[in-house]
């Protein structure tokens, strides 16, 4: 695994990527506006695109707007080509991340580029904000490497397959570089069901008694697999991650611009010392939990069309109509896609066949007579079979 270096920032000024609605939200507002109590999760814009009277507090930044509507659209069209690939049997396995892109995107555009993402296994929209391209992406679905990219080159981690052992790591790395110094903040993507695992709760605890400076941002895409939350847990993770003492926040996660606005404001609160935070993005999981599953089996139908009725591109394209951005951006947005869908199957075609010789030669930290052995043996049958 790489080592990962707790590096002191000294720019604590925001990315170009971490634009902002104006004005940014207030340490205070956040306090009376987003209680742990809250019922209604934040919303800035609804599912038919109208702002909310919330939204209309702040003034769009129109630039963001679309910035966060085009990183959206190239992570569907990757999510669509990559599930064609599977089918295609040009992937052993997919995991979509259909419906869940505003939860994905308006966070990780929300965080500097100093900052530190450990992601779980479906976070491909975050992927591709910080630069992982989609030959990186893809190479580890088709079962070429453990990991496709290096994470010291996008402050972006591997992704963890094992269900919630990310919030671990970012939480140990919270630690290491609060011991460093710096005002960079971690953040760990997890889901719904990771929620109940021991590893999460034991990383709230850890995060919580140390103020260590991590943002946890549980996607709640209603679904673990093939079990719903009203069979999960009787009370919602904000409010059950308060009680562990995280700053937890509530907020509609099919909202880009309501996500990106609570994830920038609980950042700041996490990098000005005032502890761990999380934020629940309620949103949904549109395809199954991977393409191995399939959801027809234990979902109601109706269930899916109460949320794609919700979908987080087709409320932002209403939004971009009412505030006149022109046809242009569009058509040349549909240009860069087709672009796009080109380059991600000829990245995925490209990629080249491990050599199974480096499972032997990592299996120990030191050589092993028994593995080289076994590396001989194989080594044996391919000769034999070269003249079959």
């Amino acid at each position: 695994m790489t080592d990962l270096k707790h590096e002191v920032v000294a720019d604590a000024a925001p990315s170009r990527t971490a634009r902002s609605l104006r004005p940014p939200l207030t340490a205070q507002e956040l306090e009376t506006e987003w209680t742990p109590s809250r019922v209604d999760a934040v919303q800035f814009v609804t599912p038919d695109g109208q702002l909310t009277e919330l939204g209309r507090r702040y003034e769009m930044d129109l630039d963001l707007v679309q910035v966060l509507y085009r990183d959206m659209a190239r992570a569907r069209r990757l999510d669509q080509e990559a599930l064609a690939l599977q089918r295609q049997g040009e992937l052993g396995l997919w995991l979509q991340s259909w419906g869940q892109e505003a939860a994905q995107v308006g966070s990780m555009r929300a965080l500097r580029e100093a900052d530190w993402v450990f992601p779980s296994y479906r976070e491909h929209p975050a992927a591709m904000v910080r630069g992982v391209t989609p030959a990186e992406l893809l190479s580890q679905w088709r079962g070429a490497t453990h990991a496709g990219w290096d994470p010291e080159d996008h402050r972006f981690h591997f992704y963890s397959l094992v269900l919630g052992t990310q919030t671990l790591h970012a939480t140990g790395y919270a630690m290491g570089a609060k011991l460093d110094g710096g005002q960079h903040v971690v953040t760990t993507y997890f889901g719904d069901g990771a929620a109940s695992q021991g590893d999460v709760n034991e990383a709230f605890n850890w995060a919580a008694a140390r103020s260590l400076p991590v943002l946890f941002i549980c996607q709640n895409n209603q679904w673990a697999i093939s079990t719903p939350t009203e069979l999960q847990y009787a009370a919602p993770l904000h409010q059950r991650s308060a009680g562990f003492g995280l700053r937890s926040f509530y907020v509609d996660g099919n909202d880009v611009l309501a996500v990106h606005a609570v994830t920038q404001a609980a950042a700041e609160l996490v990098r000005s010392g005032e502890g761990p935070a999380l934020i629940e993005a309620v949103t949904f999981r549109m395809a199954g939990h991977s393409t191995s599953d399939d959801p027809n089996r234990y979902r109601d139908p109706a269930e899916f069309e109460a949320w794609e009725a919700k979908d987080p591109l087709r409320r932002v394209r209403t939004l971009m109509d009412g505030l006149g951005v022109p046809q242009s951006y569009f058509t040349d947005l549909d240009d860069e896609l087709e672009e796009l869908s080109l380059e991600v199957r000829a990245a995925c075609r490209a990629i080249e066949d491990p050599d199974l010789d480096a499972a032997f030669a990592h299996a120990y930290a030191e050589p092993h007579p028994m593995v080289e052995e076994e590396r001989a043996g194989r080594r044996r049958y391919l000769e034999s079979m070269a003249g079959a």
